[in-house]
C-alpha cells in the first residue's frame, strides 16, 4: 500500500512539474558569434531580463559574422521547441527570411536585434541603433577634423563581410553621407566615383579581419589618412596593421559600437570616434516585449517615423569638434552598451 501511495505522489509530482515547464514562457537569442564583445554583452542584457521576467531562456550564435547555416539551424530548434519569441541579430538580412516566416507562422514573436531584415517587416519588429545614423556622426566628426584637408583626403573603408547586409550599408553610407560623398545607391557597397577612397575591404568584424583588410588597402595607397570600420575589432586589427608600418599617430579611425573595450581605445588613441549603441537595452526590450507578447498578444510599436524601434546612438570622442554633440571616453566608460 505504501508503495503503490508514493509511486501515485511521484507521478503527482511529474505531472505537477510538466504543468509548470509548459507553462513557463521560452524564448531563444541568436546572435553572430559569442566572441565579439557586442553580443556578449547583447546574451547578458537577454538573460538578466529572462531571469526578472520567469523566461526560459536558450541562446545560440554562429561560429562567424556572417555564419548563416548555424543561425537557420538555430531557428528551426527554436520552433521545434515551442518559444514564443526570438531575438536574433541576423548575419544575413535576406538569406534568414525564409525561416523568420516559419517561426512567425509555427507562432513566435520574431524580433531582429542590431540588424534589421530586409524588408524590415520579415520579423514583428526590429530593435536597433539608427545605424545610418551612427555612421553619419563619426562622418561629419572626421571631416570636420579634418578641415580644409577633406577635400583631399585618401579614405579606406574596412565592412563586414560580401553579403552587404543591411548594418553593412547603412553604416557604410552614413559615413559617406557624413563626410560628404555622394553615396549613390545606398543599398550597395562600393559603387561611389570619389577619388578620395582608395577602396573597400572586408573583415568579417573581427581584429585579425581589421588587419588584413587594412594591409591590403594600404598596399594599394599607403598615404591613406582615414579610416572608416563597421565595428571596434576591426578598428582594432586596422591600429595594428597601421602600427606596423609607422602610420598609427597620423590616420583618423572612426567606428561604430560603443563597447568598453572600443571606448577605452577612444581614450587610448587608437580610434578618434565611436557611434555608442547600447546592445543590453536592445535586448532587455526585447525580451519585455516577447513576455508581453505571451501574456496579451500585443507586439511592439516601432518609433515614430522609422520601421523599427530606436535604442539610440552616441557619439563618443576626446577631441570634440563644434556642432556635433558628444560625450568624452571617461562619460561613454559609464555607460558603454548599456
Amino acid at each position: 500500500m505504501k508503495s503503490k501511495l508514493y509511486l501515485a505522489c511521484a507521478l503527482s509530482g511529474l505531472v505537477l512539474a510538466a504543468g509548470t515547464a509548459q507553462a513557463e514562457t521560452g524564448a531563444c537569442l541568436i546572435t553572430k558569434t559569442d566572441t565579439n564583445p557586442f553580443f556578449v554583452k547583447m546574451k547578458e542584457g537577454a538573460q538578466a531580463g529572462a531571469d526578472a521576467n520567469g523566461i526560459s531562456l536558450q541562446t545560440f550564435a554562429g561560429k562567424i559574422d556572417g555564419d548563416v547555416e548555424t543561425q537557420i539551424a538555430a531557428v528551426e530548434s527554436c520552433i521545434a521547441s515551442g518559444v514564443k519569441g526570438i531575438l536574433i541579430t541576423p548575419s544575413d538580412s535576406r538569406a534568414l527570411a525564409p525561416v523568420v516566416t516559419q517561426a512567425r507562422e509555427a507562432g513566435a514573436l520574431v524580433i531582429a536585434l542590431d540588424t534589421p531584415f530586409e524588408p524590415a517587416d520579415t520579423a514583428d519588429a526590429t530593435f536597433a541603433t539608427d545605424n545610418f545614423k551612427a555612421g553619419e556622426l563619426i562622418g561629419q566628426w572626421a571631416k570636420a577634423k579634418l578641415g580644409e584637408e577633406a577635400a583631399n583626403a585618401k579614405i579606406a573603408l574596412l565592412d563586414l563581410n560580401p553579403s552587404e547586409v543591411s548594418v553593412d550599408y547603412l553604416r557604410d553610407g552614413g559615413f559617406l553621407q557624413g563626410f560628404g560623398i555622394d553615396i549613390k545607391d545606398p543599398t550597395d557597397i562600393g559603387d561611389e566615383d570619389d577619388p578620395r577612397i582608395v577602396g573597400h575591404d572586408v573583415t568579417d568584424g573581427n581584429e585579425e579581419g581589421g588587419r588584413t583588410a587594412m594591409e591590403n588597402l594600404l598596399q594599394k595607397d599607403p598615404e591613406i589618412n582615414v579610416v572608416y570600420t563597421i565595428n571596434e575589432p576591426a578598428a582594432a586589427g586596422a591600429y595594428e596593421a597601421l602600427k606596423a608600418v609607422g602610420r598609427e599617430s597620423d590616420v583618423l579611425i572612426v567606428s561604430v559600437d560603443g563597447g568598453c573595450p572600443g571606448v577605452q581605445n577612444i581614450a587610448d588613441g587608437v580610434i578618434g570616434a565611436t557611434s555608442m549603441q547600447f546592445p543590453l537595452l536592445m535586448a532587455s526590450k526585447g525580451i519585455e516585449a516577447i513576455k508581453a507578447f505571451a501574456e496579451t498578444g500585443a507586439k511592439p510599436e516601432n518609433t515614430e517615423g522609422l520601421d523599427f524601434f530606436n535604442t539610440g546612438v552616441e557619439l563618443i570622442t576626446d577631441d570634440p569638434v563644434d556642432g556635433i554633440p558628444s560625450l568624452t571616453s571617461a562619460e561613454g566608460l559609464e555607460k558603454c552598451w548599456g
